[in-house]
C-alpha cells in the first residue's frame, strides 16, 4: 500500500505522518517512511537522533552519488538511472519501520536541478511502483514529485488542513492536482479542531467521503512535535479517534490495492 500525505505548512502533516507510520508498525507491518518535504522534520518527529540526521543528508543533495548513476558531467544523461539499490544503502531502520530521506528540487531562481530532477524521479517511481513494503510519503504542499504513471500507483492521498480558509484553499489546489494525475483516492483529514464551529466549517466544504475524520487541538500533539522520541502512540480518546481515521486510510488502501492502473497512460 503506497500513502502520500500532504498538506499547507504548520497543518501537522508530519506528526500525522508519523503517527500513521508508528501505527502501521505497530501492528507487524513493514513500513517505509520517506521525507519528501522540503522543511524534512519527518525523522525528528520519529525520534532519530540530531547527531544521525545530520550525517544523513537528503538522497537529492548528494551530488556525487547523483553525478556517478546519471553518467557523469555531460549534457545527455540516463532518463532511468540505476537506483534499485539506494534504500538499502541509505535507509535508517527502526525495527520494522525503515526511514528514508529524499529530499526536494530547489525552486525558481535557483541553478538547473533538470539531472538532479531526473534522478528523484527514478526514485519516486523506485518507491511507488517497486516498493513491496508499504509506503507513507510525506510531501510538501505540492505534489509535483509524481508523474501521472507514479500517482496512478499512489493507493491514497491524505491531506491534512485546519479549519481556515487559507489551508482550505490549499487543499482545493491539491485535489486539481491530485485529479490532474489521476491519483484514485484523495480523502482529508481535519486537525487541530478547537470547536464546534471548526468542525461545521470542514463538513460545509467537504463531503463525508472526502472528510473522513477530525483531529482535535490537543496539547499531547504538540508536546509530540516538539519533545520527540517516543514511539508511543496517543492513549485516550485521541488514541480512539486517531485509530478509527488510521484504519479507515488502511481500508481505503486497501480497496484501491485491487486495481490494475495503466501506469503508461
Amino acid at each position: 500500500m503506497k500513502i502520500a500525505i500532504s498538506g499547507k505548512g504548520g497543518v501537522g502533516k508530519t506528526t500525522f505522518a508519523a503517527n500513521l507510520a508508528r501505527w502501521l508498525a505497530q501492528k507487524g507491518i513493514s513500513v517505509l517512511a520517506v521525507d519528501a518535504d522540503p522543511d524534512a522534520n519527518l525523522g525528528t518527529v520519529l525520534g532519530i537522533s540530531d547527531d544521525l540526521l545530520a550525517d544523513l543528508k537528503p538522497i537529492v543533495e548528494m551530488k556525487e552519488l547523483i553525478e556517478e548513476r546519471m553518467g557523469g558531467r555531460g549534457t545527455y544523461y540516463p532518463l532511468n538511472p540505476k537506483v534499485d539499490d539506494i534504500l538499502d544503502n541509505y535507509c535508517v531502520s527502526l525495527g520494522p519501520l525503515r526511514f528514508f530521506r529524499m529530499g526536494n528540487i530547489k525552486g525558481g531562481g535557483t541553478s538547473c536541478y533538470c539531472k538532479e530532477n531526473s534522478f528523484l524521479q527514478a526514485l519516486v517511481n523506485s518507491l511507488i511502483l517497486g516498493e513491496q513494503d508499504t509506503v507513507i510519503v510525506d510531501m510538501g504542499a505540492g505534489i509535483e514529485q509524481f508523474t501521472r504513471g507514479t500517482a496512478q500507483g499512489v493507493d491514497v492521498l491524505v491531506i491534512v488542513t485546519e479549519a481556515t480558509k487559507v489551508s482550505v484553499q490549499t487543499v482545493k489546489a491539491i485535489q486539481k492536482l491530485a485529479l490532474d494525475l489521476g491519483i484514485p483516492r484523495v480523502v482529508v483529514v481535519g486537525n487541530k479542531v478547537r470547536h464546534l464551529q471548526d468542525e461545521d466549517f470542514l463538513r460545509e466544504r467537504f463531503s463525508p467521503e472526502q472528510l473522513i475524520g477530525s483531529i482535535p487541538y490537543c496539547d499531547e500533539l504538540l508536546e509530540m512535535s516538539i519533545n520527540t522520541g517516543s514511539d508511543q502512540l496517543p492513549g485516550g480518546s485521541l488514541g480512539v479517534q486517531l485509530t478509527t481515521i488510521f484504519q479507515r486510510i488502511e481500508n481505503e488502501g486497501e480497496e484501491e490495492g485491487g486495481r490494475c492502473p495503466d501506469i503508461g497512460t
